[in-house]
């Protein structure tokens, strides 16, 4: 089916029809530019019944009113399989890691698939662990389940990632594929370098959508690797683990989409089918059979406002719920993860057993009460406390502390060797400081340590992180 551009503007392309047929909501249509390039575009409205607007994937640079259009007769597809596995792509699926074009016979996949229904779903109960001890403790993320971290700018959302990426892989034998949604280059290189140092780069696909594309782009990025991963998932029965940075990036991408189509902004400026769109992208992640996508997602908090309509909306698909904390990436306890905020639907005694939920809770009841108490400790003086009161305090910041955690990937920047801790060792450390076995170490003891044993030997040499 042949068409003509009758409108550009931006990314958004108006294309005329002369046949009594359109290409459907969701079809490709493709456009030839000079050095041999094609453009992409994507159909988002029927304007008449010969007039279609589409939504570019690419730029529209050097693209003319009367340029002729082919209709594809299906949606953007994209590489699967083996041949991606050590790539970068893009949102149409071409390779942009200056490594060749893929064989003629690589299967595709179309970006756009309905949701597993509930009947081929599996529940999401077995715990997925990391191997980083405020995590697993107190917020386990769910193999097959969904799990994001909140966070605003600075307060180390993306190093989490690359940890866990790191950690994840080394343990589980399965495929990694990561979405770069609204990435910056810098954060694409850091990224490539060191998966490739840690070895896992063979058994990962990566798929960019950069800060600098169209929007069409950035919103569409996220469906061309759930794509990538469904087909790892269904097909070859692998256990896929599913990283994508930034969920916010993909909603900020579909409110100028929105924008550009005309379309009369919901709250706080945000496309009206701001819900719709993030259940059609979190909807997909699911286990199904004996394989499953486990997708770990990190979500900007513009201005850190929790209540914000990206944020909330996504609140309710998921799984775990990591929040970071400006206040402790600011008294540089790493990983700045809130323990009272964050939490997961596994934290039961049903999935995690009666020991684990009990030192949990009390780890969460005790920094509780310490937070209570600080307002009390900073205009009085520790001074002024109960007795029981000031040893709770001792115990709350020794566990805070222990809390805290060098990463493997941040050890070129720091110098600290990273720790991946077994649960065993956590829930035993914790309970060792609950029940006051380390009232008579330093506090800085604890601090970047791995298991309780290390902080031990720490405070009997005497020397600091």
């Amino acid at each position: 089916m042949e068409g003509t551009v009758t409108a550009i503007a931006g990314s958004v392309v108006d294309v005329a029809f002369s046949g009594e047929d359109l290409p459907g909501l969701g079809e490709a249509i493709e456009a030839g530019l000079e050095g041999g390039s094609r453009l992409v575009l994507e159909v988002q409205q029927h304007l008449s019944s010969s007039l279609v607007r589409t939504v570019a994937m690419q730029s529209t640079s050097g693209l003319a009113r009367g340029s002729p259009v082919r209709a594809t007769g299906g949606q953007i597809t994209v590489p699967v399989g083996e041949a991606v596995l050590g790539r970068i792509i893009d949102v149409i699926g071409e390779p942009v890691d200056r490594l060749g074009p893929f064989p003629p016979d690589t299967p595709r996949r179309p970006i756009h698939r309905a949701a597993p229904p509930l009947a081929r779903q599996g529940r999401a109960s077995e715990v997925f662990w990391t191997g980083i001890k405020v995590v697993d403790l107190l917020a386990p993320l769910a193999q097959g389940g969904k799990a994001a971290m909140f966070g605003g700018a600075g307060v180390g959302k993306t190093v989490l990632i690359m940890e866990l990426i790191r950690t994840t892989v080394e343990r589980y034998a399965g495929i990694s594929v990561f979405a770069g949604v609204g990435e910056r280059s810098r954060e694409g290189h850091e990224l490539l370098l060191e998966l490739r140092q840690s070895g896992v780069l063979a058994r990962t696909s990566l798929v960019f959508g950069q800060m600098n594309e169209p929007p069409g782009a950035r919103w569409r990025v996220g469906m061309a690797a759930l794509a990538v991963a469904e087909y790892f998932r269904d097909e070859r029965g692998e256990n896929v683990l599913l990283l994508m940075d930034n969920v916010f990036r993909f909603v900020q991408a579909g409110a100028e989409v929105s924008g550009l189509l005309g379309r009369m902004p919901s709250r706080v400026g945000y496309q009206p089918t701001l819900a719709t769109e993030i259940a059609e992208l979190q909807e997909r992640i699911a286990s199904v059979g004996q394989s499953s996508v486990t997708a770990i997602q990190a979500v900007y908090v513009p201005a850190d406002d929790f209540t914000d309509p990206a944020v909330a909306e996504t609140f309710p698909h998921l799984d775990s719920t990591i929040v970071l904390s400006r206040e402790q990436a600011a008294a540089g306890l790493y990983p700045a993860i809130d323990p009272l905020a964050s939490g997961s639907v596994l934290l039961d005694t049903a999935v995690v057993g009666a020991e684990h939920y009990a030192v949990a809770q009390a780890v969460r009841q005790a920094i509780a009460r310490y937070r209570d108490l600080e307002e009390v400790i900073a205009l009085l003086g520790i001074e002024e406390l109960s007795r029981a009161d000031r040893q709770l305090v001792g115990r709350a910041r020794r566990l805070i502390r222990f809390l805290s955690q060098p990463f493997m990937v941040t050890e070129a920047f720091t110098g600290k060797p990273g720790r991946s801790v077994d649960i065993a060792d956590t829930l035993a450390g914790c309970r060792a400081i609950l029940d006051g076995e380390g009232d008579a170490w330093a506090e800085q003891s604890f601090y970047m340590a791995g298991t309780l044993d290390e902080v031990g030997e720490r405070d009997k040499q005497g020397s600091a992180p």
